[in-house]
C-alpha cells in the first residue's frame, strides 16, 4: 500500500469511527439528560419513552434497507447523504422547542444513523487488506462500546457545566462539529462506489422485516413504561409471525435465483451464527447494565449528574485498557480470553452487589474505583475481539450483507435485554430492585462466558496478521 493509499484508508476509516461514535453515544447520552428535558419541555410519559426509544426503533428498523440501498446507490453516496442527514437532525434535536418536535427529530436522526452504520463493515472490508481488518474491526468495536459507556458520563458533565448556557440542547448540538468532520473526511477519502452488479431493493422483504422489527421492539420498549399488557403480547406474536414469513420469503427468493435482503446462508458459518447469539446477549446485558447503574446512582442514591459521571469514569477507562490489550490476550489464549473477560465483568458486578448490601447503599467512590475499573476491563476484553472473530470466517464479498445484519442484531439485543430485565426486576426504583437486577446481570454474564467457549478458535484463520504479529515480533 502506497502512502497515498494509506492516507485515504485512514481518512475513510476516521469518518466511519466518528460516525459510529455519534450513533452510539446518542443511544445513552439522552438517559442522563432526560429529567431536565422532561422538565423544560413538559414531556408526557409517552413522549419521554419516544425521546429515548424513537431513535433506537428507527435505527434498528432502517438498517437492513439502508445496507441494500448502499449496495444499489453506492456506499460513498449513501454514507455522505446519511451523515449530512444525521448532522442536520442532531441540530434539529438541539433546537427543538417542544417534546413532540424532539421526538420527530430523534426518529429522523435514527433513520440517518442507520444509513451510516449499514455501510461501515462494507467500507472497512473494501478499504483494508484482509490482513489488517482485525485491527480495523477491533477499533470499530472499541469506539462503539466506548461511546455507549461515555454517553451517561458525558451527558452528566455537559448538563452540570452547561457550556455556553445551552442546557440540555448541547448534548445534540455537539454532533454538529463531529458531523462536519466526518462528512469532510468521507468526501475527500471515501472512494467506495456501488457494487459491479447492483442488487434489487427487495421492497416486499424490506416491508416485512421492518414491520416485524418495529412491532417487536415497540412492544419491548413500551412495556418498560406501561408494564406488560395484552397488546404487547399481541405485538410480539405478530412480530414473530412476520419473522417466520420473512425467513420463508427470503428462502423462496434465493430458490428462484433472486437476491434476498438477508443472506440467511451467512448463519451457516459457525462463527457468525454463534457470534450473532453472543452479540445479542452482550448488547442486551451492556445496555441493561448502563441503564441500571444510571437509575441506581441518580434515582436511588441521589448522585448529581456530575458525580454519576465521575463514578462511571473508571469503568470507561478500564474498558479502554481491556480493548487495547485484548488482541494480545486473544492471540495467546484464544476464545478463552473472551469467556474469561465477560465472566470477570460478572464477578465484579457481583462484588458490587455485595458491597451495596453490606453498606446499605452507602458508596465511597475512592473505595469502589478498583472494582469499577476491573468490571470495565472485562467488558473491553470481551466486546472488542468478538466482531473480528465472528466475521473472520466470511468472505469479503459477504461483508456488504453483514453491514446491515450485524448492527440489526446488536439493536435487537439492546431492546430485548433492557426490556426483559427491567420488566422482571426493576419496576420500582429501589436499592433492592437495583441489587436484584445487577445480580441477574452478573449471573447472565457468567453464563455468556460459558456460551462463548462454543465459538470456533479463529487464530489460525486470522493468520499472521498485525493482530498476531503484535505478540510475535
Amino acid at each position: 500500500m502506497t502512502r497515498r493509499e494509506a492516507t485515504a484508508a485512514l481518512g475513510a476509516f476516521g469518518a466511519c469511527l466518528i460516525s459510529v461514535f455519534m450513533q452510539m453515544i446518542d443511544v445513552t447520552i439522552v438517559n442522563t439528560a432526560l429529567p431536565v428535558i422532561t422538565s423544560q419541555l413538559g414531556a408526557s410519559r409517552a413522549q419521554q419513552l419516544w425521546v429515548v426509544a424513537g431513535y433506537s426503533l428507527a435505527f434498528a428498523c432502517a438498517l437492513l434497507t439502508a445496507a441494500r440501498l448502499g449496495a444499489i446507490l453506492g456506499r460513498r453516496r449513501m454514507f455522505l447523504w446519511s451523515a449530512a442527514a444525521f448532522t442536520a437532525a442532531s441540530v434539529w434535536c438541539g433546537i427543538s422547542t417542544d417534546a413532540m418536535e424532539l421526538v420527530l427529530a430523534r426518529i429522523v436522526q435514527g433513520v440517518a444513523g442507520a444509513g451510516m452504520a449499514a455501510q461501515t463493515i462494507a467500507v472497512i472490508t473494501a478499504t483494508f487488506h484482509r490482513d489488517h481488518q482485525p485491527y480495523a474491526f477491533a477499533a470499530y468495536g472499541a469506539t462503539a462500546g466506548f461511546a455507549g459507556m461515555l454517553g451517561p458520563i458525558l451527558g452528566g458533565v455537559l448538563i452540570t457545566l452547561d457550556p455556553f448556557g445551552l442546557g440540555w440542547h448541547v448534548i445534540f448540538l455537539m454532533n454538529l462539529p463531529l458531523g462536519v468532520i466526518a462528512i469532510a473526511l468521507a468526501w475527500k477519502y471515501l472512494e467506495l462506489g456501488q457494487a459491479p452488479e447492483r442488487p434489487p431493493l427487495d421492497l416486499r422483504g424490506a416491508v416485512i422485516a421492518t414491520a416485524g422489527l418495529f412491532l417487536l421492539l415497540f412492544a419491548l420498549a413500551d412495556s418498560q413504561q406501561a408494564g406488560w399488557r395484552p397488546v404487547h403480547a399481541l405485538c410480539v406474536v405478530v412480530a414473530l409471525t412476520l419473522g417466520g414469513l420473512f425467513v420463508a420469503y427470503e428462502r423462496a427468493t434465493r430458490r428462484r435465483g433472486g437476491i434476498a435482503l438477508v443472506r440467511l446462508d451467512l448463519f451457516g458459518d459457525r462463527g457468525f451464527a454463534i457470534g450473532s447469539v453472543l452479540v445479542t446477549i452482550f448488547f442486551g446485558l451492556f445496555t441493561a447494565f448502563v441503564f441500571t447503574v444510571s437509575i441506581l446512582l441518580q434515582d436511588v442514591l441521589h448522585f448529581s449528574t456530575l458525580r454519576t459521571g465521575i463514578a462511571m469514569t473508571p469503568f470507561a477507562i478500564g474498558a479502554g485498557v481491556g480493548a487495547v490489550l485484548s488482541p494480545i490476550l486473544v492471540n495467546r489464549w484464544g476464545i478463552r480470553t473472551l469467556a474469561a473477560g465477560v465472566a470477570f465483568f460478572g464477578f465484579w458486578v457481583a462484588v458490587g452487589v455485595g458491597y451495596l448490601f453490606v453498606g446499605d447503599g452507602a458508596v465511597n467512590l475512592a473505595l469502589v474505583t478498583g472494582p469499577v475499573f476491573l468490571s470495565g476491563f472485562g467488558i473491553g476484553v470481551f466486546g472488542v475481539p468478538l466482531q473480528p472473530i465472528m466475521l473472520a470466517g466470511l468472505h469479503d464479498r459477504d461483508m456488504g450483507e453483514a453491514s446491515g445484519l450485524l448492527p440489526t442484531v446488536e439493536q435487537i439485543g439492546n431492546s430485548v435485554g433492557l426490556a426483559v430485565l427491567s420488566a422482571l426486576f426493576f419496576r420500582a426504583h429501589t436499592l433492592t430492585g437495583s441489587m436484584i437486577m445487577l445480580s441477574a446481570i452478573a449471573v447472565a454474564a457468567v453464563g455468556l462466558g460459558a456460551l462463548t467457549l462454543a465459538l470456533p478458535d479463529r487464530r489460525a484463520t486470522l493468520g499472521a496478521t498485525p493482530w498476531t504479529r503484535a505478540t510475535t515480533t
